[in-house]
């Protein structure tokens, strides 16, 4: 990975701070894109004094801000000429509906539609930096997701977290096996991956004596990390695409995922949505 430049969204802490790490560790040039700066300067500064690697920065990016998602990309572009590896890490589980910045429901908002903007953003310098790679944080999750097509923001049905964050990690898959098909020929590959049940920051919502039992059974955030890390860097990999793993293995999706008019129909949504 020396010389190589990589984005890592979300990487202020759990599996996205431990993928930081680990690109830093092989040599990469790393740009945690993280809503809170001061947390992700705090995490910057620790993985710069483990890996003794100083190439580590840190851009204010919030995925659920069409104009935070532009804006990054802009910057971005300005301060370096190739983009070798985007690992779309970042993603929230809520409890309560809540709302984007243009009114999105926050779920599907910054799981996918967050997601979706920013790749396609950065996409021209991906092919231009190719062989590249996207790597997609999805969740084994997608497998009991249910695009509720005529109400995929819950404006109308009662709110549930589990419910939108499955969907929401649905999704991910769906767009990620539409994405490769449109890049084929052009070096980007686009991968989902399930990182395993990990202990991270995403249950923050639910009630701290839950969240800390429950922790108890759950993967390490460095263990999380490893099928992001193998996707991303693994030269066999190289130009494996539109493809969905779990512990580094490929697994076929769920038929739900698989669905090429579904993966038609969300990705023009999501073009009209943020058009």
């Amino acid at each position: 990975m020396q010389g190589k430049v990589c984005i890592v969204t979300g990487s202020n802490t759990g599996i996205g701070k431990e993928t930081a790490r680990g690109l830093a560790q092989r040599g990469a040039t790393v740009i945690m894109a993280c809503r809170d700066v001061a947390k992700a300067t705090a995490a910057r500064d620790d993985i710069a004094a483990t890996t003794g690697r100083k190439d580590v920065e840190v851009e204010a990016l919030d995925l659920g801000s069409v104009k935070s998602i532009r804006a990054f990309a802009e910057r971005f572009k300005a301060r370096h000429t190739r983009l070798d590896v985007l690992v779309n890490n970042a993603g929230v589980w809520l409890t309560s509906r809540a709302t984007t910045a243009e009114g999105f429901e926050s779920t599907f908002g910054v799981n996918h539609l967050g997601t979706f903007l920013l790749t396609q953003e950065l996409l021209p310098l991906l092919k231009a930096s190719a062989p590249s790679r996207v790597v997609v944080l999805s969740s084994k999750l997608h497998y009991s997701g249910k695009m509720v097509w005529d109400d995929l923001q819950y404006e109308r049905r009662k709110f549930s977290g589990p419910s939108a964050y499955n969907q929401s990690k649905l999704a991910n898959v769906l767009f990620t096996i539409a994405l490769a098909k449109r890049l084929e020929g052009t070096g980007v590959t686009v991968n989902a991956v399930h990182p395993g049940v990990v202990a991270t920051e995403l249950s923050r919502n639910y009630p701290k004596l839950l969240v800390k039992i429950f922790n108890l059974f759950l993967l390490t955030p460095e263990k999380g990390a490893a099928c992001s890390l193998h996707v991303a860097t693994a030269p066999e990999l190289s130009k494996v695409s539109g493809e969905y793993f779990e512990k580094s293995q490929i697994k076929l999706a769920a038929k739900g995922a698989l669905d090429e008019a579904a993966q038609e129909r969300l990705w023009k949504l999501s073009e009209t949505l943020l058009t």
